[in-house]
This record gives structure tokens, C-alpha cells and sequence, in this order.
């Protein structure tokens, strides 16, 4: 595969020098291409506005002063074609692997080296490397900076695959390079990489092979980070931030006093955890994604999740709900054992646990994970178009339901879940009016309001909004303070 550095010159102006090491200066395209499923008539625009691309503004902190970088996130705005830069990198997931081979192939065309990276490229590295110039393989923190300087010398390698993990010294990303006003929550950020598991279903062990598949900044590295954000709420966009108890305790301790609202991920087995989820809650905690998946334990076993199994998943959302913190519940379909019963029971649990918020998905087998594997040997695998690997298509066969059935069942479980019924049911299970009211205001607003939510993210008018979300998210003192204005006493019935 031929590989080019930055030898264009396209004007006086590309060929100055940066003050960095003396490298030319360069005209860096970061783009972040559509999932498929933005296209679907379904599509809603505040799902895909609610983060930056973290993962660019990252790799643009490596580029120098000097350099011309634009980031381009095709969710939020057109990906103009028209330029030339010398550099192109593009994130590719499994359902924007078609437009990212699309723009990849566009701009070789016109001799521009084409970098292709993420979780699709490390998965299918061969697959990537048809329409790319460079491949890199697993997280960039080593790989990108080291490509940075071979293709500044003119000697870029067509292949670069992660093996040093640490996020010592990694710079903080590029936010000014991006359009804050586009996006829900600008303020998101990572401090940990990979998880401490290893499910079957998931990209975690062939994204993070050859190398430590979990690691985290020091604490202190991770609070001046939060320390120099703007506004009040943060999104924590962790795989699982309470993955390592003693970081995220050092990290829960500093920023206790911080007086922000903040939403992550985590395990039932970390909530669990004694006192460690009341430390985050105090720290300022309110919103909690879960990896519950299933509630047949036998089918948790198959799929390796087995830090789930034995766990109550009841005692789970207690603790949470008693700690102030909602619950946003991730739920997996059409495991080997589930039968067509599974979609009602899992709802009607979520609902009658006063569960706020819950995503569901059909079992997919990603290319690289053991599951892919397994199913491949088995000769399950109905389709390698990825555009339907989207969690919502049934791509394999089942032993017990028909694709029709899986998709008719996954369907109806949303619709059931954020049905006006309920959201209703599930706020009265919670026992005080402020906690009705918070339950009911979070799901209502993520999944009732999408005509509000489009005409604010067509006028960019998010930054509007971020009030609202955090006052829900402050939950009972806010709502607290709220009743006392209408002089309604805060445990009152409803």
C-alpha cells in the first residue's frame, strides 16, 4: 500500500513551519461520520446531539499550534466535501463503516492520506485497510502521536497497532474546536479506558488486545481536568467509571465540594459495593447507566457476564434511588434461553421498580468479540451488512424466536416502557412527591418532548435547555425548593 506524508504544496502559507519540533504545517480533516441509523425516518436529532466527538478533540490535541484542524461530527452538520487537506482521520463504529469507507475513498481520490481508526477498523483492520492509507488498531493514545511523527518525516507505516496503555501526560482535549452550542452536553469527558470485565457480546477484548484492556488517569490528573470545566453538569463517558473502587473513591472525594451534577456508567456488582455509590451520590452523582441485561441468570452465565450473577438486581436500584441517583437501565433481547415471554417480564420489572430510564437492544454479534466467534462457528449469522448491526435488527438466528418476533418484541418493550401509562405507574411507585415529580419529569422529557427537543436543536438552542436538565437532575432539593414556592409540603401524596 503506497503511504504518502505531507509533500503537497498547495501554497506559500502550507509550507510554513510550526513551532512544534520544526514540522510543516499541516491541513488535518477529523471527522466523525453518521451511523446509519441517523438516517431512519425514526431518527431523533437530540440522541445524536448530545456529546461532542470525544474521541477527535482528543487526537487534535497531538496536532501543533500551527496546524489547520477542523473537526467535522456529521451528526450535527454536513461534512463539506469540497476542501483539500493534507491529512484526513475518521472514527469508524460498525454502522458508519460504509460512509466512512465513502469519505475515505473520496478523499485518496484526490491524494490526501486517509487515516481510518475505532472500534470497526480495529475489529476488521483488513477490511479497513482496502480504503485507508493508515489503520490504526485499538486506543491511540501510543499509536497517533508516533504516526504524527513518522508521516511529518514522510514515512508513515500502513498499520499501527496500540500496545502501551496509559493515560499519563495525555493532553486534554480540543474543546475550542468544537461548536459547544450543537450539543446537550458539551461537558463530557473520559478519565478511565475499557472495563474490568469481559462479556461476551461486548467490543472490550478485541478493541484493548495486545495491552491492558482497563486503565484510568491518577486521580489528581483527572480533577484538574473536571476543575477547568464550564458550567455545572458533566457527562462521565467511562465505559465503567466505578470499575476500579479506590480511583473512583479518591476521585469522589475531590470533587465532593465541587457542587456539580453529574451522569456515568457502572456494574450492579459496583453498586453493590458498599458505601461506593453513596460516595459518588455526595459528590454530586445523579443519573446511572446499568448494564442489567437480563434477569435470567442462566443467560448471564452464557454470556460471561457473570459479575451480574447472584446479584440482586432489586436491592440495586434501591440503593441507587435511595442515594438520590435515577436509574438508566440497559437491557439485552434474544439470548439463547430467552423465550418471546422475555420482552413483557423485563419491562413489566423495570416499570414496577420505578426504573427512569431504560435503552433496549437485540443481541448483536460484533466482528471480534466472542460472541461474533461463536455464532460464526455455529452458523447463525444471517447477514454481514453492517448497517444492521444496529442493536435494533435481528442478525442472528434464534432457537426460540423467529427475526419477526425479536424485532416485533424489542419494539414493543420501548413503546411499552416510555407509554404514558408507564411513566405514570413508575413515578407513583417512588414514595415522596419530589421523587414522582423528578421520575417523571426525566422520562417525559427524554421520550415525550422530541418536537421541542428538534425545533431546539435546528435553532441551536441546547445551551437553552442545560438549565432545565440540570435542575432535574439536582432532583429533590431543587424540586424540593420548587414545592416550597407553591407551599406543597415535599412528601406529600400525589
Amino acid at each position: 500500500m503506497a503511504t504518502k506524508g505531507p509533500v503537497r504544496t498547495r501554497s506559500a502559507a502550507s509550507s510554513e513551519v510550526s513551532p512544534l519540533k520544526g514540522a510543516p504545517k499541516m491541513k488535518v480533516k477529523l471527522i466523525l461520520p453518521a451511523l446509519e441509523e441517523a438516517s431512519d425516518p425514526c431518527f431523533r436529532p437530540i440522541k445524536y446531539s448530545l456529546f461532542p466527538p470525544l474521541g477527535l478533540m482528543t487526537l487534535a490535541a497531538y496536532l501543533g499550534p500551527d496546524d489547520e484542524i477542523e473537526i467535522c461530527d456529521e451528526h450535527v452538520t454536513p461534512v463539506a466535501t469540497d476542501d483539500e487537506p493534507d491529512l484526513v482521520a475518521i472514527e469508524t463504529y460498525i454502522t458508519s463503516a460504509y460512509r466512512a469507507y465513502g469519505l475515505a475513498d473520496l478523499y485518496r481520490s484526490r491524494g490526501a492520506h486517509v487515516c481510518l481508526g475505532g472500534l470497526h477498523a480495529t475489529s476488521l483492520p483488513e477490511e479497513a485497510a482496502l480504503h485507508a492509507d493508515t489503520v490504526f488498531v485499538g486506543p491511540g493514545e501510543d499509536t497517533w502521536p508516533e504516526f504524527l511523527a513518522d508521516f511529518r518525516a514522510g514515512c508513515p507505516q500502513p498499520r499501527y497497532r496500540s500496545t502501551v496503555r496509559t493515560l499519563h501526560g495525555a493532553p486534554r482535549p480540543r474543546r475550542d474546536l468544537i461548536d459547544a452550542s450543537r450539543y446537550l452536553v458539551p461537558n463530557a469527558l473520559t478519565v478511565s479506558r475499557g472495563c474490568p470485565h469481559a462479556c461476551e457480546f461486548c467490543y472490550k477484548e478485541s478493541f484493548f488486545a495486545g495491552g491492558p484492556s482497563y486503565y484510568r488517569m491518577r486521580a489528581e490528573c483527572a480533577l484538574a481536568q473536571i476543575e477547568v470545566l464550564p458550567g455545572r453538569h458533566l457527562y462521565f463517558l467511562d465505559d465503567n467509571l466505578l470499575g476500579d473502587e479506590a480511583f473512583a473513591r479518591n476521585l469522589f472525594a475531590g470533587m465532593r465540594e465541587a457542587g456539580r451534577v453529574w451522569q456515568a456508567a457502572g456494574t450492579v456488582a459496583s453498586v453493590l459495593t458498599p458505601g461506593l455509590v453513596e460516595a459518588a451520590a455526595e459528590a454530586g452523582l445523579r443519573s446511572l447507566f446499568v448494564g442489567f441485561e437480563t434477569l435470567d441468570e442462566a443467560a448471564l452465565l452464557d454470556q460471561g457476564k457473570n459479575h451480574n450473577v447472584g446479584r440482586d438486581y432489586d436491592e440495586a436500584v434501591r440503593r441507587l434511588h435511595a442515594a438520590g441517583v435515577m436509574v438508566n437501565a440497559s437491557f439485552v433481547f434474544g439470548m439463547d434461553r430467552h423465550g418471546p415471554d422475555v420482552f413483557d417480564r423485563t419491562v413489566e420489572w423495570a416499570v414496577s421498580r420505578g426504573v427512569e430510564t431504560a435503552t433496549f437492544h437485540i443481541l448483536t454479534p460484533y466482528p471480534g468479540t466472542r460472541l461474533h466467534a461463536r455464532m460464526a462457528a455455529e452458523g447463525r449469522i444471517l447477514t454481514n451488512d453492517w448497517n444492521r448491526y444496529d442493536t435494533r435488527h435481528a442478525i442472528i438466528s434464534h432457537p426460540h424466536m423467529t427475526s419477526g418476533q425479536l424485532e416485533a418484541g424489542y419494539h414493543r418493550a420501548r413503546r411499552d416502557f416510555y407509554s404514558w401509562k408507564s411513566i405514570l405507574r413508575g413515578s407513583l411507585s417512588r414514595e415522596t412527591t419530589c421523587e414522582r415529580a423528578r421520575h417523571a419529569a426525566y422520562a417525559i422529557g427524554w421520550k415525550k418532548l422530541g418536537p421541542v427537543w428538534d425545533t431546539a436543536v435546528r435553532l441551536r438552542r441546547l445551551a437553552a435547555a442545560r438549565p432545565a436538565l440540570e435542575g432535574v437532575l439536582a432532583g429533590v432539593p431543587a424540586l424540593r425548593a420548587l414545592l416550597d414556592r407553591l407551599s406543597l409540603p415535599a412528601d406529600s401524596p400525589i
